[in-house]
């Protein structure tokens, strides 16, 4: 008996996954539990593990290949030569068991959301329930639905901003993974669509092009991994990256130091020293030169703005562009806001001249950065300095605002303005409008 290994879905808008490495080779002993490759979407790098004991058989997709979610890339067989294939099925009887379908033309345009697989043996989700109904607005981070397989019940965010135009599958039903199970769109539907999965039941898009031949990959060669520097990304596993960023070290710096792709949590301590050597030449001016300033603050002020603004404009509130406005507003000269949220970075023009939230986007050196870190499990922070003035939100039902800022960047009286400004803005943001 073999056991499928499925390409598994990340995200609500995932339609691929890039397979960075093979962990392990054709027909090497596996273990449940074991990691088998690495797989990158556009927003995460993860390890997937075997959900199975046996050996790594019938390889399907190669290092360096994208794969459409839910398809099969390998088995885990029983022996070495296993290389069981599925049943060929009857089409008669598919004809028979085929559900009722209807026209797609009538499913409104924007986002397809799927049927995500939150593990690798698991074929459908159980639709526990919508927290969205069909013509509502709804941000990416906000909670889309419920789903259920047989090991975890798990919250699963839109992934998408926008409104509900279609609601494609209804609670109590199982939805095969990579199934179309709802759709957003940019502007606000006329006739949202709510049905079961019964009677439509259309597969998440594929690539039209056709995927290249494979090569059996010898039998005992070790896998090789897929280089992507060239392409502008840098390869790591989750755990890695979430404690380079909790830490704040660059993991450009193992790449200019010659250290191959992906990185692991084995690379920390060599990252940790380079970083270290690197900062060590500049470390005793710095140190002596910098502003460090905190604030504390209610997080209420700024999470009802930010509602009113959905309530009164029938959209959700772009945080990030509601952030650059409020920081601009605290300090006169400032022309180009960077607003960063674990790792996303965008710079927004002149903030202070445009509505609120309004400010176009740019590529521009910042004068300020705001570096967006609520609901992570920081409290505080000392970085020191860097190329422009640093403000830092962090926690959760209460804030903490943190300014950092070279001594060249702003007398003392500056900063004092620009904290006390910011943190006035953001527990009373309509003051800003006044």
């Amino acid at each position: 008996m073999s056991h499928d290994v499925i390409m598994p879905a990340l995200g609500m808008a995932q339609e691929t996954g890039l397979i960075v490495a093979w962990l392990k080779a054709p027909d090497d002993v596996v273990k449940t539990g074991d990691p088998l490759m690495e797989v990158e979407t556009d927003k995460a790098t993860m390890e997937v593990e075997a959900q199975a004991d046996g050996y790594l058989t019938g390889i399907r997709a190669q290092a360096g290949e994208n794969v459409p979610v839910g398809e099969v890339v390998a088995q885990i067989s029983d022996t070495p030569e296993d290389t069981a294939q599925a049943p060929a099925s009857d089409p008669n009887a598919e004809a028979e068991a085929a559900p009722e379908t209807s026209d797609a033309s009538d499913i409104p345009e924007g986002a397809q959301i799927i049927m995500p697989a939150l593990g690798m043996a698991q074929d459908t989700g159980h639709l526990t329930a919508w927290h969205k109904a069909p013509g509502d607005a709804v941000s990416a981070e906000d909670i889309l639905l419920e789903v259920e397989t047989d090991k975890s019940a798990v919250e699963v965010p839109a992934g998408q901003s926008g409104y509900i135009a279609a609601l494609l599958a209804e609670p109590g039903e199982d939805v095969p993974v990579g199934t179309v199970i709802a759709v957003i769109s940019a502007q606000k539907p006329d006739n949202p669509v709510m049905r079961s999965a019964k009677v439509t039941n259309a597969p998440a898009p594929k690539s039209e092009a056709a995927p290249p031949a494979q090569t059996a990959p010898d039998k005992g060669s070790k896998p090789v991994p897929f280089t992507a520097q060239q392409q502008g990304r840098i390869l790591a596993s989750p755990k890695m990256r979430r404690q380079a960023t909790l830490e704040w070290l660059d993991l450009e710096r193992l790449i200019e130091a010659g250290v191959p792709q992906p990185y692991h949590m084995a690379d920390l301590d060599q990252l940790r020293s380079l970083t270290t050597t690197a900062a060590s030449a500049q470390a005793i001016p710095q140190q002596a030169a910098s502003r460090h300033l905190t604030a504390e603050l209610s997080a209420d002020g700024l999470a009802d703005f930010l509602n009113w603004i959905e309530t009164e404009t029938g959209a959700p509130a772009d945080s990030s562009a509601v952030l650059a406005g409020l920081a601009a507003g605290a300090l006169a000269d400032t022309t180009i806001v960077a607003v960063e949220r674990f790792g996303h970075r965008r710079h927004f023009a002149a903030p202070a001249q445009h509505p609120l939230g309004h400010a176009p986007e740019t590529e521009d050196a910042p004068t300020l950065i705001l570096r967006d870190l609520r609901g992570s499990a920081l409290t505080g922070l000392h970085l020191g300095p860097e190329d422009a003035p640093v403000l830092t939100l962090t926690g959760r039902a209460s804030l903490t605002l943190t300014l950092e800022a070279g001594s060249a960047q702003m007398t003392p009286a500056t900063a004092l303005d620009l904290i006390t400004g910011f943190a006035a803005r953001l527990e009373m943001p309509l003051r800003h409008l006044l």
